[in-house]
């Protein structure tokens, strides 16, 4: 799937520019370190961490999207930090576990 698929998903919306690369996995996690160890390249993080950090580390891992959950507000570093990094960045109006699952179904559709 395309980054772009992710806006198709009902109640997520695009927090900044979208950079639309393929995404082949998601992880879903709000420990940042458990993120480092085991979310892969290529794929779609799914958080509820609103902060510059988390870009961090996505960017680490090369992750290429961030999905944050629960309509947390994302603030204006945040927003620099995905942009300076070329990560895409949305929020959904759902949990983790809800978004994920909607995820995964793009995933398995492409």
């Amino acid at each position: 799937m395309k980054t772009s698929d992710i806006s198709k998903i009902e109640g997520v919306t695009e927090a900044g520019k979208i950079f639309d690369v393929e995404i082949t996995s998601a992880y879903t996690s709000d420990l940042l370190s458990d993120v480092l160890a085991n979310a892969k390249d290529e794929s779609v993080l799914i958080t509820i961490q609103a902060h510059k950090n988390t870009v961090a580390v996505a960017g680490i891992v090369g992750a290429e999207a961030i999905i944050i959950c629960n309509l947390k507000e994302i603030p204006a570093d945040m927003k620099d930090a995905a942009q300076e990094s070329k990560i895409s960045l949305f929020v959904s109006d759902k949990n983790q576990f809800e978004t994920g699952v909607e995820v995964w179904k793009l995933l398995q559709n492409s």
